[in-house]
């Protein structure tokens, strides 16, 4: 297998994994945010969280598999972005650790206070990762001040509020309302009576709020200057962002969808699989399958966007990451998709059956039933 492929495969893994963790724990992260409006009473609260109590856990895995993937396949784009985005990591990071707390201490003490005040630790730790991941995605469009040196050393002007610029923002709200309505569409089939018809009411909303917000951003993305190479590319030869030339014009990020039409159905299929959603609540199961093809088309309508870019540098055009030039060797990728081709079969295997065992609605009886052991 020629490095031009593996390098196409790798960037094809990278977006399902991101897909996967949109999947997997983006309806545990909306179920977190949509807390304190869909649950009024402790009972209620309690359902909610053990509704998605067995699967929190698992669902992280696929953050670390990104990572994990980074890390191994695109050296130069996990250096590049962990130690960039250091602070936005960080934030990420703190409210991820206040879910497990939150999960776990929660039902310890009876004491109303003590319920509250991780209650809404819970509800941070789903709602600012789900707004921090769409303000990553968002600067990655504008591009970031980084560059490297002739000896390959990272440099960059980075900061936090530079990441938090309007654009990027607008993104972060695509992405919540992404999530917000996959954890809807979430509480709608795993619950039943008040809190489902709570969570029913929301589908619609936060369905329309992401076609709008999606669309918006579809707009505001035609103006702003997108990434083209400028020199010829070689896609078999060794990494190294410098070896390039990289103009920022007015092309726009809207290149490779002129050039190949047929990726506009990923656009289209976000926006009609939120409607779908919207339409099939009364129908939990068929609402919740249509939420999940959400997220993966949102993901993979910034992918073609982007593509060949990884991580576009504002200052520093020619520093600017691509497919072809932030991978690991040859033989890391071959042995990295080899792991691949064992492992995920299993992962993905084990996942559906987990899924198949806890199937079925959360109910105020089964809670009360398994006090000692539920959230």
């Amino acid at each position: 297998m020629s490095y031009e492929v593996l390098r196409i495969i790798w960037w094809l893994l990278l977006g399902t994994l991101l897909a996967g963790f949109a999947i997997m724990d983006g309806f545990d992260l909306g179920t977190a945010a949509l807390l304190p409006c869909v649950a009024r009473t402790d009972m209620e609260r309690r359902i909610v969280l053990n509704t998605v109590g067995p699967f929190w856990e698992g669902n992280q895995v696929w953050f670390i598999l990104g990572g994990g993937a980074i890390f191994a396949a695109w050296p130069a784009l996990y250096a590049a972005s962990f130690s960039g985005f250091y602070l936005a990591m960080f934030l990420v990071l703190a409210t991820l650790i206040l879910r497990p707390a939150g999960f776990k201490y929660r039902s310890k003490i009876e004491n109303p206070l003590w319920r509250s005040f991780w209650d809404w630790a819970l509800f941070a730790g789903g709602i600012v990762p789900a707004l921090v991941f769409g303000v990553a995605f968002g600067n990655l469009f504008e591009g970031v001040p980084f560059g490297f040196d002739s000896d390959l050393r990272f440099h960059s002007a980075i900061t936090l509020f530079s990441l938090l610029n309007p654009f990027a923002l607008l993104v972060g709200l695509v992405s919540l309302s992404m999530i917000v309505l996959h954890g809807a569409c979430w509480l709608n089939m795993k619950t039943d009576k008040t809190v489902q018809a709570r969570a029913r009411t929301f589908i619609p909303f936060v369905a329309l709020a992401f076609v709008v917000l999606f669309a918006l951003a579809g707009i505001w993305l035609m103006r702003i200057p997108g990434y083209a190479v400028t020199s010829a590319l070689a896609p078999d030869a060794p990494s190294n962002p410098l070896l390039k030339t990289v103009s920022h014009a007015g092309a726009g990020w809207f290149v490779n969808y002129g050039a190949h039409p047929l990726l506009w159905a990923a656009p289209a299929l976000a926006f009609a699989a939120a409607m779908l959603s919207a339409f099939s609540r009364r129908h939990p199961g068929r609402a919740f399958l249509y939420s999940m093809l959400v997220p993966a088309a949102t993901i993979a309508t910034a992918g073609a966007a982007l593509f060949p870019f990884l991580l576009p540098s504002s200052s520093e055009p020619g520093s600017s990451l691509t497919i072809w030039d932030a991978s690991s060797s040859k033989l890391t990728l071959e042995i990295m998709l080899a792991a691949v081709i064992v492992f995920l079969p299993i992962v993905l295997a084990y996942t559906a059956w987990v899924y198949r065992v806890l199937r079925g609605p959360v109910t105020a009886e089964s809670v009360s039933g398994n006090s000692k052991t539920a959230y």
